[in-house]
């Protein structure tokens, strides 16, 4: 197998949009920079784009070492300003529980005002962010092959952009779905070496345009076209998680390669 990393793609906040880097350090916990924070409702359960499309226009932008944050809006309003937190409370993350810090400042305020419902930024306490699938699975990966076989599978007669997905890494160089035969096995991926533990079930939200949120292409459908018997162990899926065996640095263009 020669395959290459042909996109990193992260989300500072999570539901909103993803944001493509050119380098990211891939730590045991992930990606720090990835899912740092997540919006709640008034009930203290997570809201995504699943709940709320229109969150996926916001482009954030989220500076660890200087710890800034900023979200730009699609009329080009900038709210940017240092990060301070308040106070720690728990918080409803699908079946579970986890720990945040409510995010003091005027994202709270503007994230609400545009996507018309009462949400609260918070930060999740710890190494492992908001990802999905927490320590199980800090790390995604999907094939350029398997994204665009989807789009076949769609009608489509341009490529899919992987970005509707929302995985940390895009690669190039394998056919369609052969990540699906990497489970247990070890994954060099630049610098660091990823365990694939299981493949990625596909929700709703990749039915929703990856700028404006909007439902815009029955990715389910298509994929239940040809993947609803697959043998995976998650239906209609598209992309493999992983846990993080070795940290490193990964760039793009860096090799993908399992070790024998």
């Amino acid at each position: 197998m020669t395959a290459a990393v042909a996109a990193i793609l992260i989300a500072p906040v999570k539901g909103l949009r993803v944001i493509a880097r050119d380098e990211i350090e891939l730590g045991t916990h992930g990606v720090r920079e990835d899912r740092r924070f997540f919006l709640i409702d008034a009930d203290a359960r997570m809201v995504n784009g699943k709940r709320n499309g229109p969150l996926q226009s916001i482009v954030p932008d989220y500076s660890d070492a200087a710890r800034t944050l900023s979200l730009r809006f699609p009329d080009g309003a900038v709210v940017a300003a240092p990060l301070h937190t308040g106070r720690r409370l728990g918080a409803r993350f699908y079946a579970g529980t986890i720990a945040a810090l409510e995010v003091d400042g005027p994202w709270s305020e503007a994230i609400s005002e545009h996507v018309g419902a009462a949400l609260r930024l918070v930060e999740s306490v710890g190494e492992g962010g908001a990802v999905d699938r927490r320590a199980e699975g800090p790390a995604s990966l999907v094939g350029t092959a398997s994204v665009q076989r989807l789009a076949a599978a769609a009608g489509l007669e341009r490529p899919l952009d992987a970005r509707r997905l929302r995985m940390l890494l895009e690669f190039a160089g394998t056919a369609a779905h052969e990540e699906d035969g990497w489970l247990g096995r070890e994954v060099r991926v630049g610098g660091a070496i990823v365990t694939v533990q299981g493949h990625v079930g596909r929700c709703l939200v990749t039915k929703r345009d990856p700028d404006s949120g909007i439902p815009d292409l029955d990715t389910l459908g298509a994929l239940a076209s040809y993947r609803r018997e697959a043998n995976t162990t998650e239906p209609l899926a598209c992309g493999v998680f992983a846990t993080v065996r070795e940290p490193g640095t990964v760039r793009l263009g860096d090799a993908v390669e399992l070790i024998q």
